[in-house]
């Protein structure tokens, strides 16, 4: 064997003991459901992306940092007893956004081309403008803050 062929073996057996379906991006990534992931997109470990019964779409030339979570399901009023289903909502990530580390994108989120997602903010189910910078918890959305730095 050679060492590549040891490495995709590693991969494929670490994956069948974690129950981590294997993907393109790292044996820690795990893909539940039929998330839609566009060309150049890269995904840090320990990251989900969780489409499950509704549509994530990730852009072109994207970047996930490690600690994400990108989920369309919110089950809390299941829990507690308001709802009796999962509520699943779409998700849309437009090209060339960067989404930073221990960040979490919730279902209904649209978030528009050439944005940044600082480390550690919550994206909620809102419309974030092309260019912009995001930021915290409670988010902040700063809207066309990149538009001049790149035109």
């Amino acid at each position: 064997m050679n060492e590549q062929s040891d490495v995709t073996l590693l991969r494929r057996q670490f994956s069948q003991a974690i129950s981590f379906p294997e993907n393109r991006f790292h044996p820690l990534v795990w893909l539940i459901g039929e998330p839609v992931i566009g060309e150049d997109v890269f995904i840090g470990g320990m990251s989900e992306v969780n489409a499950k019964g509704a549509r994530v779409l990730i852009g072109h030339h994207c970047d996930i940092a490690s600690f994400v979570t990108i989920n369309c399901a919110d089950s809390h009023k299941r829990c507690i007893g308001l709802a009796k289903e999962v509520e699943r909502r779409d998700i849309v990530i437009e090209d060339h956004v960067f989404i930073g580390s221990h960040s979490v994108v919730k279902g209904g989120a649209h978030i528009g081309h050439h944005s940044v997602i600082a480390a550690g903010t919550i994206v909620g189910p809102v419309n974030v403008p092309p260019y912009s910078l995001v930021i915290g918890n409670p988010a902040v959305i700063k809207p066309a803050y990149y538009k001049d730095k790149l035109e």
